[in-house]
């Protein structure tokens, strides 16, 4: 898009409503839907004024008659156009989490009075592009929104948008969510693993770096060589390797300080992905960071939110400023 068009759209989007964050659910109205002709209802104007003024030259009442007709269709149109947005109500935009740099697969969810047919409704925001198909009275649309940085995303102003039924206009109006939408920190992509729990509830799990044997097993495929039972192997002619015991806490403490001398970013990214790692593991933790009660000790879908949720939501680092 030239320069002066990416101006001119940016100029009447400010004067557009809404002008400021909004709360929902928000139904569209008549002083908040625009329509403007497309190039081909331009091009369409244009004909009708040449096949008119070649009608009336030539005092040809059939051409003026189709003329006349043409232009009552696209009079019409314009009135169609505006009636599939007319009373369509954007109930909620909503989106779960995902790490920094992956797309945020936002869902607007619609809803409109039955019985008026609604189609080719598209809903644009920013690059992403989706089209939102009503039934019944209800639908929704996901958008890919992509994310950049831990924290709180505004969703910013989603346009929907229609061309529908003959193409020659294009009726729009914007809906600006006010509730901001939640992106956890990128974990680390490799690290040191998880420190050692500890607590009241310590067990004890088999590792082959562990202290204490545990009992002899049956030679595996890719176990270490310093683990092979060399003499009880001898005296069962087969393999015997030693399983080690190891105690493993069952609550693991994640703790700002154990993440070593890191920059702060750094640090967020190894605590996200300890907490991740726990999870899978199905171990206890608890998270401790500064300037927030520590969370925990817990496990589940729910504790980890509330963990992810907190460091995505920590004061940026002085390395983040610096960038700018």
């Amino acid at each position: 898009m030239p320069r002066s068009a990416g101006t001119l759209r940016a100029w009447m989007e400010s004067l557009a409503r809404p002008r400021q964050p909004e709360a929902l659910p928000v139904a569209f109205d008549r002083r908040r839907i625009y329509i403007l002709p497309t190039a081909f209802g331009a091009f369409f104007f244009v004909l009708l004024c040449t096949m008119g003024i070649g009608a009336l030259n030539y005092n040809n009442n059939p051409a003026l008659l189709l003329v006349l007709l043409l232009g009552g269709a696209a009079n019409t149109s314009l009135i169609a156009a505006h009636l599939q947005l007319s009373g369509l109500k954007v109930v909620a935009v909503e989106a779960e989490p995902v790490p920094a740099g992956t797309p945020l697969r936002v869902r607007l969810h619609a809803r409109a009075a039955p019985g008026r047919e609604r189609r080719g409704l598209q809903v644009v925001h920013g690059d992403a592009l989706g089209w939102l198909a009503l039934q019944d009275g209800a639908g929704e649309v996901e958008l890919a929104v992509p994310t950049r940085r831990r924290g709180w995303l505004e969703p910013g102003r989603i346009r929907i948008a229609t061309t529908r039924p003959l193409g020659l206009a294009r009726a729009w109006s914007y809906v600006w969510p006010s509730e901001p939408l939640l992106v956890y920190p990128l974990p680390e992509a490799d690290g040191p693993s998880l420190p050692e729990g500890r607590g009241d509830d310590a067990q004890a799990r088999l590792h082959p770096a562990g202290d204490d044997v545990h009992h002899l097993r049956a030679y595996r495929r890719g176990d270490a060589r310093r683990a092979i039972a060399w003499k009880p192997s001898a005296r069962r002619d087969s393999l015997m390797v030693r399983e080690y015991e190891q105690p493993q806490g069952a609550d693991v403490v994640l703790s700002w300080t154990a993440t070593g001398p890191l920059a702060h970013e750094a640090r967020i990214a190894r605590l996200a992905r300890w907490v991740d790692e726990a999870e899978r593991q199905g171990r206890r933790y608890r998270l401790e960071v500064p300037g927030q009660p520590a969370l925990g000790p817990d496990r589940g879908a729910g504790h980890r939110h509330a963990c992810l949720r907190a460091l995505a939501l920590m004061p940026d680092g002085p390395e983040r400023f610096g960038r700018g």
